[in-house]
């Protein structure tokens, strides 16, 4: 194991690095998979994380299409406040670093971008009472930032149904995703409440 290797490992660890290079992924499915992986890494409150695409020296042409895909999706990433920045770490990885959560509710929509696909219920009343609390606490911060001091309560369910969207679709597919969402609402209230 080189140094710098080593210094990756204590710096990012197993649970803040994707190793595409060693899934050997398409183009496509890394461009979904890092997409998915770094939405998830945000709302679990990682700061910073390591993505590996390898340079493609085993390449047809030493060209890496994974890293392309991945150069692409980075900027994309920034402008939807999914990320704050990223650099290249070396010649086949990319450090990242995460914009705070309440960002994801701050990015106006572009046109030519496709959106995610949402995972909204019919309603949000199968939401557990704690989860449908933190969200309206949420949504009503969210419209006090933006001059909202008392929503109706269409605005505010409005606005509890687009952070609902925006979060579970950065959600994993797996685990308790109540209980990761209920993770997610603190954290950006703590982030509105930080300023």
């Amino acid at each position: 194991m080189s140094v710098h290797r080593a210094f990756d490992e204590l710096r990012f660890g197993a649970s803040r690095t994707l190793n595409l290079r060693s899934l050997q992924p398409t183009a496509t499915q890394a461009h979904t998979l890092a997409d998915a992986w770094l939405r998830q890494q945000q709302v679990l409150g990682a700061d910073e994380a390591l993505v590996i695409t390898g340079r493609g020296n085993n390449s047809l042409d030493g060209y890496s299409p994974v890293r392309e895909a991945i150069v692409k999706l980075l900027p994309s990433l920034r402008r939807r406040n999914v990320l704050s920045g990223y650099a290249e770490h070396t010649p086949g990885s990319f450090t990242v670093t995460f914009a705070p959560v309440r960002a994801l509710f701050e990015t106006p929509k572009r046109r030519r971008e496709r959106t995610p696909p949402r995972a909204l219920p019919a309603s949000l009343a199968a939401l557990d009472d704690e989860t449908a609390r933190l969200l309206r606490d949420l949504a009503a911060m969210s419209l006090a930032v933006l001059g909202v001091q008392s929503p109706t309560t269409l605005q505010l369910e409005d606005e509890m149904q687009r952070q609902f969207s925006v979060l579970m679709a950065a959600l994993p597919d797996n685990g308790d995703r109540e209980a990761l969402l209920q993770q997610a609402l603190l954290r950006a209230a703590e982030e509105y409440e930080a300023g």
